[in-house]
């Protein structure tokens, strides 16, 4: 096919592709498939070089009762559920106090929106965890937590953003995106804050200088279309802010999730979307160094799949990960740094170890 051939050579070169080239390159079956795999994997090499990075980090989730009830999620709990958990603080200190002893280099946390919380509640989580883990960077947080401590406190996302950096938030999760396309969240997430409130809050974190990654979850009512159009909207913000540090494919978890058992989602990525993804996003987000795979969605042999289709890097050692685990997924609590050398080792890559911002250690 012509057409591909050169558009994958454009886009190789630094050309910027399209929206609908994007589109359209979603669509591909075939060994067509191959081609675009290759070409990713040409401007990965060209973009970020050939190390395999990873971070060691571990996760802290502070509670599992929420008030939203996201249709993906196999998470969260209501008031009278069984397996309701909230940490009080010593026992947030004592994660934290252990997370340093495994020499994490970054701490991780987001939650339910606990009925409760308010902007003073995560701060004083943000503040345990910095007092506990002194040199550890503190990633956690994401839009729609900020938009919920800012409407239970009464302040603005701004305010809230201020605040939970000066008690030691580092950088903040780009997940609570899902699909940035308003009629997708209206099916998938109506509690969810909208696109243009995510994207105001993304924007207002990047101007006070909070890094932020950038995340989509697919494989369940989107279409081709809907995923261009959200690696569009990436595309544009980190046009204007520079302020992703990577881009993340989160492949829809079905088993245990609402929206699956009803019918309204199907069971799923495929293998095919896994890969197209990740290698439709490199040549589509020539503005992003990084793309990282998900071992915790896709299993660790797609997690390889994926660095020879464009992404190079293969997150984090994770430690106790709960939200991908309630919504089915299995093996989500540790990946050991042994595993992941074996497995950069089996592509003939280096795998190299860094910090939360992409600095090698």
């Amino acid at each position: 096919m012509e057409t591909l051939a050169a558009l994958l050579s454009d886009a190789v070169a630094g050309h910027r592709i399209s929206e609908e080239d994007a589109r359209m390159l979603f669509s591909v079956r075939g060994r067509d498939l191959w081609k675009i795999v290759a070409a990713a994997d040409e401007k990965r090499e060209i973009i970020a070089g050939d190390a395999v990075t990873y971070v060691r980090n571990q996760n802290i989730n502070v509670t599992n009762l929420c008030v939203n009830s996201c249709g993906f999620c196999g998470f969260c709990r209501k008031p009278g559920d069984e397996g309701i958990y909230f940490h009080d603080e010593a026992t947030i200190r004592e994660k934290a106090v252990l997370a340093r002893s495994r020499n994490v280099t970054e701490i991780c946390t987001v939650s339910g929106l606990h009925p409760a919380f308010t902007a003073q509640s995560y701060i004083d989580v943000y503040r345990w965890i910095g007092e506990s883990a002194p040199g550890v960077h503190l990633h956690a947080s994401n839009p729609m937590e900020v938009a919920y401590a800012a409407r239970r406190s009464g302040i603005s996302t701004q305010e809230v953003l201020s605040a939970m950096k000066a008690a030691g938030l580092a950088s903040m999760c780009g997940t609570a995106a899902e699909i940035l396309v308003d009629p997708v969240r209206e099916k998938i997430c109506p509690q969810k804050i909208p696109t243009a409130e995510w994207i105001r809050i993304i924007k207002e974190a990047h101007a006070l200088g909070i890094p932020t990654t950038a995340t989509i979850m697919y494989g369940h009512c989107e279409s081709n279309a809907d995923r261009a159009r959200h690696l569009s909207i990436l595309r544009e913000i980190q046009d204007e802010t520079h302020g992703f540090t990577e881009f993340v494919p989160l492949s829809f978890v079905h088993m245990n999730t609402p929206i699956y058992k009803a019918g309204l989602a199907r069971a799923g990525a495929t293998g095919r979307e896994d890969g197209l993804m990740v290698a439709v996003a490199r040549l589509f987000l020539d503005n992003f160094k990084n793309i990282q795979v998900s071992w915790v969605k896709e299993g660790i042999k797609m997690a390889q799949l994926g660095l020879l289709a464009g992404a190079n890097d293969l997150g984090g050692t994770m430690y106790e990960e709960s939200i991908s685990k309630g919504a089915g997924a299995v093996n989500t609590d540790y990946l050991d740094p042994a595993e992941m050398q074996r497995v950069a080792d089996d592509i003939g890559r280096p795998l190299r170890r860094r910090t939360t911002l992409y600095m090698l250690v």
